[in-house]
């Protein structure tokens, strides 16, 4: 269920099917106040459950948001592709409806559960945590989550993941990190995606950045783009530093805070 106007609840399916969707009526404000307060404390719940598992088989978990059509798919099977010969790699794909994204990421050859949410405009902890048990992914890899694209809802529910990773296209407005402020101050890395466009816009990446840092001080930068393969080798160094750190002995590994990624811009 999203906080904004409790759509999705109850609604989620594995695999290709809708869902019928209602709202609840006559509730007023401090009672949808309770019941959001009440919705994230148990998917908080769930997520320390995840992180709980997830940590104890020394798994790196992503968990990567946009809007639609931000090159999320078509980024994470360059990815894939890149790094599937160096260790063992799942996907959790979230989409309301089909699992063409799935099928797009079985045919590199790594496992991948589809996920329709139906109505819902995202993913929650307790479903990334059904999903994990039926992938039972290997001890020591790599789980790569695509949400729902959605820039508003992603951003309140944690899920287990290590990061959160916002992409952003050049196709978007450079205004959208102060438009959706919640997603880039949740998010640890900005990857502006689709920069092989950049001669063909009107784009100005320098402001999309200063706006990502206006919202996010902290927050890494990487310009990639999956057709070129512009910083596609940057952001695969910083995903195989993370799944080192979380392979380590739990005593020896590094705060999440101290994962260093090369910044851009």
């Amino acid at each position: 269920m999203c906080t904004t106007c409790g759509c999705g609840s109850g609604e989620t399916r594995y695999g290709i099917g809708g869902a019928r969707h209602s709202h609840a009526p006559g509730l007023g404000q401090a009672r949808m106040v309770r019941i959001e307060q009440d919705l994230l404390a148990k998917n908080n719940a769930y997520a320390r459950v995840n992180r709980e598992r997830l940590a104890r088989q020394r798994i790196f978990a992503l968990n990567l948001v946009s809007s639609p059509g931000s090159g999320k798919t078509t980024l994470l099977v360059r990815t894939i592709l890149a790094l599937r010969e160096r260790l063992p790699i799942m996907v959790i794909e979230g989409d309301q409806q089909t699992d063409n994204d799935a099928e797009r990421i079985r045919a590199t050859g790594v496992p991948a559960l589809q996920i329709n949410t139906g109505k819902g405009c995202h993913l929650d902890a307790q479903m990334v945590g059904h999903a994990i048990e039926q992938l039972a992914p290997a001890d020591a890899s790599l789980l790569l989550i695509e949400n729902v694209g959605n820039l508003v809802c992603p951003a309140s529910f944690d899920l287990g993941e290590a990061h959160k990773v916002a992409i952003l296209s050049v196709t978007e407005g450079e205004d959208k990190p102060l438009k959706y402020p919640d997603m880039f101050r949740a998010a640890d890395l900005m990857l502006l995606n689709k920069c092989d466009l950049l001669p063909h816009l009107q784009f100005d990446a320098e402001l999309a950045i200063a706006n990502a840092r206006m919202v996010n001080p902290a927050i890494q930068v990487l310009r990639t783009s999956a057709t070129s393969g512009e910083g596609l080798e940057a952001w695969q160094s910083w995903v195989l530093d993370g799944c080192r750190r979380a392979a380590q002995p739990a005593a020896a590994a590094p705060a999440a805070s101290a994962l260093a990624a090369p910044a851009a811009g």
